[in-house]
């Protein structure tokens, strides 16, 4: 039966991919059968002759055909020296081919040959004597094209050089992802030499990379074809175990000339400065961002709480875990204060924020808390120096240092801090606290990049801080004042039972000029003044001051209501707020009346059973202080059990609502069943004046009570 010829005939048998073939190299595993042939002796065209010992060719294979340009039938027979050999070269010829036949010894070398065609070619030959079964002799001459040679020759020797000497790192790798092939500098980047690199895979040379990750990149090469180009890898190699490095990987398949894969060739270059350089400005974009977002978050309010709420919100989980602002408490009282090297630092928090439960919150000081730090504690030394402190790793005898209290240091131990950072706060010159940040579940400790951004956090907040801080102690300065200023009177006076109170503007709001009075008169009369000075501050509570004092003066007179309010006017003209407004109302229990003056006030509330309740037709009049307008008298009965309702506009007015609906709702609140006028007080501020309005409300009622008393308890 006639053979279908051999695997290597066909080019079957196992394939690169199909399983290792190494070579029978001691310890390497045995080869596996025939595998698919390399496409060099292809490219070179190697030619093979047979000679016998007369020199005549015996065997011509078809390379020869295509290198002399004789065929088979053409040479078969001839001598080869006068068939492919020039006449004055054939004494040389003919005296190597007898060294060869008789000693046995090969030679090799270029030779000219004569084409066919009769043009002439340098050979290069490789010529060996062969001996068959019977003891034959024969002359073997392997030949092949010089200038092929010489080509593959140059090629090779470049290719060498430029992997040598290139400064990309280069490697090869088989079929099964084994280096075979490492130039200097890959060398150098891996810190390793090159023959610890052979036969063996990446994961078992550079176990500080992602390993799978590459090697399922090669993989997909050699299946695919597919280039891996510029991507890019992050990771450490024994030529610097300490520090991460970045490198550009490319990778692409290996195949010979009639296309059989050899491996995968990966190309490496060290892009670890470019990386860092990123990364950096990443952090810088980053940092300007979270400057940007605190910018506009913080500092919304002049409320000190909500600033040092705001403060932490931004830090939180930008910067840290768990933020905590705390400010000297001698800072928030207004007094400046300086620590020295034994003193403890009396902190009282403002604000605490953490991103998720832990712990550590159980280990914070609660917002409003006053605590007393030891001189040895970090924060006690930050806002003593007014320079951070940071401890990149916390250690356990670390963990007394940050906290409060023993059971504290357990609790943060617990929850599993493991980065501390603390950055003063300082603001035109003076250390107010510190911002306190750590770290549990961001698993990187703080670095150089966090402290610039905690401090810059820090140094823009602290301006806010301290604005906010200054603005309450104004505030509640000149809230001192006005309740100071305001009246303290009975609940019944000659005819009337009065109830009156006095609320602030809304905790971001300055306080304002509001005021009432109570004037007891001769003939059992009361004088009732309701007013608001416009502006606000310490300022406007002074003018206030001086108009009820004012007011009480020009009221003993027993002046007309028009006449009293003509003489405030000119008083308002030396004064720093001049305009206010001004209802100005004596109450005559014997004739059961109350004359009333308006000086651009809203008009009072009427209150009579039976009737709705009503805004009594007031000529409005001109402000305080407008000066050249003329005051009128307007006289109004009051039965016993009316009332009136004198108010200043922070009660009714609201940006949100027009005015007329506002005074129906006041309306309304007051028609309904009698009941004490402190009850009535307390329902009118709690619905209409909202906690953030601001404007300040004065509010007075008087209701007339029959001869002998009151007619409530």
């Amino acid at each position: 039966m006639a053979s279908t010829g051999s695997p290597v005939a066909r080019g079957d048998g196992p394939l690169p991919g199909d399983g290792p073939v190494r070579t029978n190299a001691p310890g390497a595993e045995p080869v596996r059968g025939a595998v698919r042939p390399s496409g060099l002796l292809d490219v070179l065209g190697v030619a093979s002759v047979v000679l016998d010992t007369e020199g005549k060719i015996m065997l011509w294979s078809p390379q020869a055909e295509e290198l002399f340009g004789y065929t088979a039938k053409e040479a078969l027979g001839r001598s080869a020296v006068r068939l492919m050999i020039h006449e004055e070269h054939f004494d040389l010829v003919v005296q190597l081919f007898a060294d060869v036949m008789e000693t046995g010894e090969s030679w090799a070398g270029a030779f000219p040959i004569r084409h066919k065609d009769g043009s002439t070619r340098l050979v290069e030959f490789r010529n060996q004597r062969l001996l068959d079964a019977e003891g034959n002799v024969y002359a073997l001459g392997l030949a092949a094209d010089q200038s092929t040679v010489r080509r593959l020759e140059r090629d090779v020797a470049l290719a060498t050089r430029v992997v040598s000497q290139s400064p990309i790192g280069l490697a090869v790798l088989d079929t099964d992802l084994r280096y075979v092939s490492v130039n200097p500098t890959m060398e150098r980047i891996n810190g390793i030499p090159a023959k610890d690199h052979l036969d063996h895979t990446v994961a078992e040379v550079l176990p500080g990379l992602d390993s799978a990750a590459l090697e399922s990149a090669m993989r997909r090469v050699l299946e695919t074809g597919e280039p891996f180009v510029d991507k890019s890898t992050v990771g450490r190699t024994p030529a610097d175990p300490d520090a991460d490095h970045a490198w550009s990987l490319s990778m692409y398949r290996l195949e010979d000339a009639i296309g059989t894969v050899l491996g995968v060739a990966v190309s490496v270059v060290d892009i670890t400065e470019q990386h860092r350089a990123h990364v950096e400005a990443e952090a810088a974009r980053r940092r300007l961002a979270v400057i940007a977002d605190a910018s506009a978050r913080i500092g919304t309010t002049l409320e000190l709480g909500r600033t040092a709420h705001e403060l932490a919100d931004v830090a939180v989980p930008e910067l840290a875990d768990i933020a905590a602002v705390d400010l000297l408490d001698a800072v928030v009282e207004g007094r400046r204060t300086s620590l020295g090297p034994a003193e403890h630092a009396v902190i009282r928090a403002l604000a605490v924020q953490a991103d998720g439960p832990s712990e550590a919150l159980d280990a914070a000081d609660p917002p409003g808390q006053i605590a007393r730090y030891a001189p040895d504690r970090l924060v006690t030394r930050c806002v003593r120096t007014g320079s951070p402190v940071m401890v990149a790793e916390v250690r356990a005898p670390d963990l007394p240092l940050i906290a409060r209290s023993p059971e504290a240091a357990e609790q943060l131990g617990r929850a599993g801090v493991h980065s501390y950072l603390a950055v003063p706060l300082i603001a035109r010159g003076e250390v107010l606290g510190a911002l306190d940040l750590k770290r549990i579940t961001n698993p990187l400790p703080f670095g150089a990049d966090d402290l610039l951004l905690a401090r810059e956090l820090a140094a823009r907040a602290a301006v806010q801080i301290d604005n906010a801080r200054w603005y309450q102690n104004a505030r509640d300065t000149a809230l001192t004042l006005q309740r100071s200023l305001l009246p303290s009177h009975p609940s019944v006076t000659g005819g009337l039972e009065v109830a009156s109170r006095y609320q602030p503007a809304g905790a971001t709001a300055e306080v304002g000029g509001d005021w009432f009075d109570v004037i007891p008169l001769e003939g059992g009369k009361t004088a009732l003044v309701v007013g608001d000075v416009m502006g606000s501050g310490v300022n406007a509570a002074a003018t206030m001051g001086r108009l009820r004092t004012a007011s009480n003066t020009l009221a003993s007179l027993d002046l007309a209501p028009e006449r009293l309010l003509e003489h405030l006017d000119r008083t308002t003209e030396g004064l720093d707020h001049p305009i206010a407004t001004c209802v100005f109302a004596v109450h005559d229990p014997h004739e059961r009346v109350c004359r009333i003056a308006n000086a651009g006030h809203l008009p009072p509330v009427r209150v009579r059973e039976g009737h709705p309740p009503e805004l009594l037709d007031l000529p409005t009049g001109a402000p305080l202080g407008v000066g050249g307008v003329a005051f009128s008298t307007t006289t109004v009965t009051l039965e016993p059990g009316d009332r009136l309702v004198f108010y200043t506009d922070g009660l009714v007015e609201t940006r949100q609502h027009p005015l007329d609906e506002r005074l129906d709702a006041l309306l309304d609140l007051l028609d309904g069943p009698d009941r004490p006028l402190e009850d009535v007080c307390d329902l009118l501020l709690r619905t209409l004046h909202q906690p953030d309005n601001s404007d300040d409300v004065a509010l007075l009622i008087a209701r007339a009570v029959p001869p002998g008393g009151p007619m409530h308890s």
